[in-house]
């Protein structure tokens, strides 16, 4: 039997980032596995923690202590993390450059993180003065807030002389939901009994005898028999207690699905093209190849279809299927799909489930109840032990990065995981990440395409709408004629029109036209954004809100004006323009409620609205086959941003959103306009011709040195002054030229584009290199040694690969 536990404990810090010893105690000899979650003494005082046994052993292996301190308590009753996850932890913590111990909880859902409380417990030999302070308690919770100064330093002085002490609790917030169920005891011959003994008034108690009686020996809901009948938690209670019923409780799952209804879908005909994707892709499953597929299909050309399939295939050979999609809640209609094919088989992990929902869901993957999962970025670590697939949707978005620690990418993840179970991955996109499809050009990943639209239409036609001379004769700032005149016609035809404007808000910025004053963040270097729906100025960045100004705080003018448009200025400007247009508005500030996305999507599937009008996140997953019409107000929003993937990004969401319009029996249509119509990025959107622009793309990376000819690292250096940012960003750039080769490249440092946010200053130094032998144990050291800074206030961070250089 094992004596000593090698523990994981949950302080964040790199001087804590390795496993400690602990003794573990006889009674939990034969119960502790690797894998589970443990209580431990930490620290000075001993404070509770939690942790994760990550090795058992007979002999001790410590060397830094004297003589290691002993388990508490076990929090499990079997491991939550199995040996697939514990190495995996291992292979993200060097990836990512992150602690140990948040890699490992990145994997569990958060009410398995504990939560710590401090108390406060009196000793024999506490005063009397104390006795009456603490009433008739034993213990009092701790904390700074509940308790003044005069209060804290007469508990400070009785802990120094010995009348309480202090203690730390550990509690595990995951909870199991019990529903109470009852059984009736009523039968055809006790019921003349019970009856018997009831006031002929009684009804409500006859009532209830009487349905007994019809449901003898029958398990019922309790909250059903409850509203059925009218009836309070007390009344069935004295039912118990007359022996009408038996109660009991029972563990139910918190289902996220269960008010819905998808239906029953049968597979569809495949065409020539899906049916060769299908057979390639499940042959390589049936061969337990860990192979990568790049599915590169053209918008409505039936890529959920080859995933159903595939899916449906690895199933009957009894393995598993997870399938990730960008933001789950922008993608009901796929999550849908899944579960109109596959029913209770499907299990979904992401953010929007409530904790316990998200819970329950983990329980019944990795219970073995669930086979296939569908979920955001963090669903790539569902505990699915015989995987056959791993599907990625839209594989290009950048949220499949986290951009806290662990700063990982989810692709690598999945990658990681294929080579792990030797399974396949399929990563689907009708505009591939440059990086991807360059890695299938040389032959690592399979290139599988779907080149033709299911419907056997052509592509819908574009017009390019150059606002440059367009706005000479425009009705309206915001309107060209060509996209009014669309729009009129597509109501005219009773169909449905989408219309995406990639920014929130009503105006862009507030600025006084005497003086040029522009109402700014007094946290962040951002101008505020006007909210008419709230009638305040809000930080998109910090969430920073005042009263929107009439007179300029500068020079006390009324001339006060807005400027830039937002999508709710869009939606007012809609209703003047086309006043029988029925407008739905999808974007942040309309679907912050839980299920308001799925809400606003059923509500336009049902036609009680003929325009959707949103920000980017229209753009993605949408099938209606009533939408003939989608315009882009501004295409040239994301070329503003000083990132080298801004072409990659414009191309790839002007090709995705056009790809809305048309997917079923009806012509569609796209209207864009642009103040850049000779861009190479618009212009080849328009044609929907990716291959062209990845060749063009990729001259461009090659001549300024960028992936995927390059790595990149970004390194942030951030602190409360913005002269001990910079000082540490510059110490850094010289730290990093004596240990890189001449063939790396370093940019920076240099203010990041927003250089201050939350009252803190960023600056960043990005690292371009192909091969770096003494990079990463540099990283690592430096990562060490910003935890020292961190007491000035500085805080660096480390990126691999990043997707942003905003911040």
């Amino acid at each position: 039997m094992p004596n000593y536990a090698q523990v994981i404990v949950d302080v964040k810090a790199m001087q804590t980032n390795r496993p400690y010893t602990y003794q573990i105690p006889a009674e939990l000899k034969d119960q502790i596995q690797v894998g589970m979650r443990v209580v431990v003494p930490f620290g000075k005082g001993d404070r509770k923690v939690q942790g994760f046994v990550v090795e058992l052993s007979e002999k001790a292996t410590f060397a830094d202590q004297i003589e290691p301190k002993q388990i508490e308590a076990l929090m499990d009753l079997t491991p939550v993390l199995n040996e697939e996850a514990l190495a995996l932890a291992d292979h993200l913590a060097r990836e990512t450059f992150a602690f140990k111990i948040r890699c490992l909880q990145v994997m569990l859902p958060n009410v398995m993180r504990a939560s710590y409380s401090k108390g406060l417990r009196l000793l024999p030999t506490a005063s009397s003065e104390l006795k009456q302070f603490f009433g008739a308690k034993e213990e009092l919770e701790f904390s700074a807030e509940r308790f003044s100064k005069a209060e804290q330093a007469l508990l400070r002085k009785a802990q120094k002389a010995g009348q309480l002490e202090v203690i730390y609790h550990v509690k595990d917030r995951a909870r199991v939901k019990k529903t109470k169920f009852l059984t009736s005891l009523v039968t055809r011959q006790n019921y003349a009994e019970f009856k018997a003994k009831v006031r002929k008034n009684a009804t409500k108690q006859l009532d209830l005898l009487a349905f007994l009686a019809a449901k003898s020996g029958q398990e019922l809901l309790q909250a059903q028999v409850q509203a059925q009948l009218d009836l309070t938690a007390s009344q069935l209670k004295k039912a118990s207690e007359s022996g009408w019923i038996k109660q009991f409780e029972r563990e139910t799952y918190r289902d996220p699905t269960q008010t819905k209804d998808y239906g029953q879908s049968v597979p569809k005909i495949l065409t020539s093209e899906q049916k060769n994707a299908v057979d390639q892709i499940t042959s390589a499953v049936k061969q337990a190849q860990a192979t990568t597929f790049l599915l590169q299909g053209v918008t409505g050309s039936g890529k959920t279809e080859v995933y159903l399939q595939t899916i449906a295939r690895v199933l009957e050979q009894k393995k598993q299927a997870l399938m990730l999609v960008p933001e789950i809640s922008l993608t009901p209609q796929m999550v849908a799909r899944v579960k109109a094919r596959f029913g209770k088989q499907v299990a979904l992990l992401h953010s929007a489930l409530s904790d316990g929902e998200r819970y329950d869901e983990w329980r019944r993957i990795e219970r073995g109840e669930a086979s296939v999962v569908v979920g955001a970025r963090s669903a790539i670590f569902a505990p699915l032990t015989d995987l056959g697939v791993i599907i990625i949707d839209e594989e290009h978005e950048t949220s499949y990065k986290q951009e806290d620690m662990p700063r990982y990418q989810a692709k690598e993840v999945a990658l990681w995981r294929a080579k792990y179970h030797n399974c396949t991955v399929v990563l689907g996109s009708a505009t591939p990440a440059l990086e991807t499809r360059a890695r299938a050009q040389k032959g690592l990943y399979t290139h599988l395409q779907l080149t033709k639209r299911i419907n056997g239409d052509n592509l819908p036609e574009v017009t390019l709408v150059d606002m440059r001379k367009a706005k000479l004769t425009a009705p309206d700032p915001d309107f060209s004629k060509e996209m009014l005149e669309a729009l009129a016609k597509c109501l005219q035809r009773k169909e449905q029109a989408v219309l995406m404007l990639n920014r929130r808000g009503y105006s862009a910025f507030v600025m006084c036209r005497e003086c040029g004053f522009v109402l700014k963040c007094p946290n962040c270097d951002v101008s505020l954004t006007l909210h008419m729906d709230t009638h305040s100025m809000k930080c998109h960045y910090c969430g920073h809100e005042e009263a929107i100004p009439h007179v300029c705080p500068q020079c006390h003018s009324r001339k006060i004006y807005y400027y830039g448009t937002g999508t709710q200025k869009i939606e007012e400007k809609l209703n003047q323009l086309l006043p029988d247009a029925q407008i739905l508005r999808m974007d942040v500030d309309t679907t912050r409620k839980k299920g308001a996305h799925e809400r606003i999507l059923q509500q336009f599937g049902a036609k009680q609205a003929n325009i959707l009008l949103g920000t980017q996140m229209i753009a993605k997953g949408l099938d209606f086959p009533d939408v003939t019409l989608v315009g882009v107000l501004n295409a040239d929003t994301a070329l503003e941003f000083p990132d080298y993937r801004a072409s990659e990004r414009t191309f790839q969401l002007l090709t995705q959103v056009s790809g809305r319009a048309g997917r079923a029996d009806k012509k569609g249509h796209v209207v864009i306009q642009t103040y850049n119509p000779e861009h190479y990025a618009i212009q080849l959107a328009c044609q929907q011709n990716y291959e062209r622009f990845f060749f063009q793309e990729m001259q461009l990376r090659h001549l300024n040195d960028y992936p995927p000819y390059y790595y990149t690292i970004k390194i942030t250096v951030s602190a409360e002054s913005e002269n001990l940012a910079a000082k540490e960003s510059f110490l850094i750039k010289k730290q990093l030229a004596q240990c890189l080769s001449a063939d790396a490249i370093i940019l920076g440092p240099t203010p990041s584009a927003i250089m201050r946010i939350k009252n803190r200053f960023y600056y960043q130094l990005v690292i371009k290199y192909k091969h770096e032998q003494a990079l990463e144990s540099y990283l690592e050291e430096l990562v060490i040694q910003s935890q020292r800074g961190e007491k000035k206030g500085l805080q660096v961070v480390v990126d691999r690969d990043p997707v942003n250089f905003l911040t």
